[in-house]
């Protein structure tokens, strides 16, 4: 871990402090004093840098120090040569700091629980781990031996992954602390089964669930997987009885992702360069924004490809492909798994990282697009440390805001019948 204390180069020579920031961020990689070939050679390297501006440096010097976190201390590294003096005169000292804890033995910076080891919460866990988006992952299960294995088989992972602790229990307990709790605990959808069919199932399960989870962790942020995932979240909402925003369903966002890659597949461009929004349901009557869809910045009616992609035929033939695509792989392959555990960890990141990021999340949209019922759908939001910041509006056409109004009076529909 690097942290950058002072680098103060007098301003004649301020294009040098960026090269050297550069090597710097090639630095983090190392854990060790031992393990830094490039530090050992900086300056070699700050030589070279100050020769380039000889005259700068003899009249002003120059000054600059980083500290670099090793195994048990906090060691500074002092650059100086005084004005006037040669380039080789430049010295390197190293000033040991502090005793410092190693992460893993104090509070955690970003704590993840996840609640089910089925298919689904395994997925979550692993794209967790394997990314190194947080330093601490709670697994939650009913079936203790079940529960065991994936622990066992993650944690001896360990060495082809960032440091990531991982542990699992039965008891609630080991919750305690968590910055997000991922429900994906419930019963599985089967095939030829609509999402909103397992409602019933479902909510008796966040019943017990939610409760316990805020009971050691009550700050925690919560994040719905389960299906019907918009019903279920806002059953969630009720239930815990936290800020609005502290409540998330991943919502369209994996919609929004599949209707990404197929168009994306359609034109041969990355799914980063593909910029469109479903609203809505997740699920059967979710709602295609195709009067926002750009590819690089560029509104799909002006964009002259060969695959017609721009026919509006074309275009309903990708949404249904979305909405059957969740059936289709529960038919081949009995459930669904890789695709939303990626999801879930994406924003998660944009969670713990604060980075305020948009995803088509589920959350109360009463007072968007004509919606005047207390219903839980998706818009788009931005997701920062504290949850969902706020839902971006989206100028949508009078069809596409009619289909998303229909799809909040289905979900509202099947709140009332919760009794929540």
């Amino acid at each position: 871990m690097i942290i950058l204390v002072c680098l103060n180069i007098e301003r004649r020579v301020k294009l040098g402090v960026f090269r050297f920031v550069s090597i710097l961020n090639n630095i983090r990689r190392y854990s060790t004093l031992e393990d830094l070939p490039v530090l050992r050679n900086n300056n070699i390297y700050i030589s070279k840098l100050l020769k380039s501006r000889p005259n700068s440096i003899a009249k002003f010097g120059v000054s600059c120090g980083l500290v670099i976190r090793s195994q048990s201390t906090l060691v500074r590294i002092k650059y100086s040569m005084a004005p006037g003096k040669p380039v080789w005169n430049l010295k390197m000292e190293e000033e040991p700091m502090m005793f410092v804890r190693q992460a893993h033995s104090g509070k955690p910076l970003s704590k993840v629980t996840v609640v089910g080891s089925g298919q689904v919460g395994m997925a979550c866990a692993f794209s967790l781990v394997s990314q190194g988006i947080t330093n601490e992952i709670a697994l939650v299960d009913v079936f203790k031996d079940k529960l065991t294995g994936e622990v066992m088989d993650l944690q001896q992972g360990a060495a082809f992954t960032p440091s990531v602790k991982v542990y699992g229990s039965t008891d609630y307990a080991v919750t305690k602390d968590s910055k997000i709790c991922i429900i994906t605990a419930g019963a599985r959808q089967k095939e030829g089964e609509t999402r909103l069919q397992l409602i019933e199932k479902n909510v008796q399960i966040l019943k017990h669930v939610v409760p316990e989870l805020l009971k050691y962790s009550p700050n925690a942020i919560l994040m719905l997987v389960t299906n019907p995932v918009d019903v279920l979240t806002y059953c969630a909402w009720r239930i815990s009885g936290r800020p609005v925003g502290t409540v998330i369903g991943t919502g369209t966002s994996l919609d929004t992702g599949r209707l990404k890659f197929l168009i994306a597949e359609k034109i041969d461009i990355s799914p980063k360069n593909i910029h469109i929004w479903i609203i809505g349901e997740h699920g059967d009557n979710s709602v295609p924004v195709w009067s926002r869809l750009q590819v690089g910045g560029v509104n799909i009616q002006e964009l002259n490809h060969p695959s017609g992609i721009k026919d509006p035929k074309s275009l309903d033939e990708l949404h249904t492909a979305v909405v059957n695509s969740a059936y289709d792989i529960i038919r081949l392959k009995g459930y669904t798994s890789w695709a939303i555990g990626l999801n879930v960890a994406d924003i998660c990141r944009s969670i713990l990282h604060n980075s305020r990021r948009i995803h088509a999340v589920s959350t109360l949209v009463k007072g968007f697009h004509g919606v005047e019922d207390e219903v839980f759908a998706s818009l788009p939001c931005v997701l920062d440390t504290n949850g969902i910041s706020r839902v971006i509006p989206l100028k949508i056409n009078n069809d596409e805001e009619e289909k998303f109004t229909q799809a909040t009076k289905t979900l509202y529909k099947i709140q009332l019948s919760t009794g929540l």
